[in-house]
């Protein structure tokens, strides 16, 4: 099969993450290019508007216009940052997962901190205060294999925390916009019960991508039906779960706690050090706030760099893609 030669462009700082040792993974010949955010520096601006494959996170107005791409491809799941409308006509949309594994593991250690209080006890014992001592009734502790997880959404990252959920032996209730059947599934609803489902749960789990429908889901109305002492956990996007809403939830107490990782603000180039929203949640103490972590390991870049590479060799010898978005229009 004839293969053709590509020019790829690597954008910016976070495609940059996917950049080291990634010529090994595709076969020699095709030219390579590594572009600033900005696309400001000399010689910048023709490679990007000239490239067959771009691998990025960001196209809007502000940027060159892709006018030769043939596949933009996102070394992420989401492509909320990406104007499809300026993509040239040619061009095929794909993203990346391999960060399920990962967020899987940070879902579960969250959850686990909250029944097994490894450093609470090892603080307490420091200070020769056996706290959570055998035979002392006070010290009892409950089991995360005893609770019921809610997944909102049953995407890649839903599934792989159901599969470790049930190895703790928890029910697993999902909400999802389509109606699901799967084995390792007590019960379902679509999104039009959203409060039932968030009611049946000790903890709920926010996978769901950011699109115009998801804007704002998890709002008042579906926070006040969780039960008192649940938590929710948001490793989808910020904007999900209502800002506000949530903030005042916890503020007062009616939930449980939060753990979460997607926010409402980002650090920019200039402004490196940011509040992760326009709320105090750094002063609330059943909050657990973590910078957008959840799927950032070793092995989500090995398995995103796969991906990357299986589709520049299926767009180089014309066969099928893989994680297609959108295709040509």
């Amino acid at each position: 099969m004839h293969t053709t030669s590509l020019n790829i462009v690597f954008h910016g700082h976070n495609a940059a993450n996917f950049r080291q040792g990634f010529d090994r993974l595709i076969p020699p010949g095709h030219q390579i290019l590594d572009l600033s955010d900005a696309l400001d520096q000399p010689g910048e601006r023709s490679p990007y508007e000239s490239a067959d494959v771009v691998i990025g996170i960001r196209l809007d107005d502000s940027m060159p216009r892709p006018l030769n791409a043939r596949l933009f491809h996102a070394p992420a799941a989401g492509t909320d940052a990406i104007d499809t409308a300026l993509l040239p006509p040619q061009c095929t949309l794909a993203n990346c997962f391999g960060h399920e594994q990962a967020i899987a593991e940070y879902v579960i250690a969250a959850l686990l901190l909250r029944h097994v209080p490894l450093v609470q006890a090892d603080q307490d014992l420091r200070q020769q205060r056996w706290t959570y001592w055998a035979g002392h009734r006070a010290g009892l502790r409950t089991e995360l294999g005893a609770q019921t997880l809610g997944l909102l959404g049953f995407g890649h990252i839903g599934r792989t925390v159901a599969e470790r959920a049930k190895a703790f032996g928890m029910r697993v209730h999902v909400a999802n916009r389509s109606p699901i059947s799967h084995p390792l599934v007590d019960h379902s609803w679509t999104l039009d019960a959203l409060p039932a489902f968030m009611a049946s749960a000790d903890a709920v789990v926010v996978s769901l991508p950011l699109t115009d429908d998801t804007l704002g889901l998890v709002n008042a109305q579906a926070l006040a039906a969780m039960r008192a002492d649940a938590v929710l956990v948001n490793v989808g996007r910020g904007a999900v779960v209502d800002e506000k809403a949530l903030y005042e939830a916890l503020q007062s107490r009616r939930l449980g706690g939060a753990v979460i990782d997607t926010w409402y603000q980002y650090p920019t180039p200039t402004q490196t050090e940011r509040a992760p929203s326009r709320y105090n949640f750094a002063a609330l103490d059943n909050v657990v706030m973590t910078p957008h972590m959840s799927g950032w390991t070793a092995g989500t870049v090995r398995r995103r760099q796969a991906t990357l590479a299986d589709n520049i060799v299926r767009l180089a010898k014309g066969a099928p893609l893989i994680n297609v978005l959108r295709g040509p229009v």
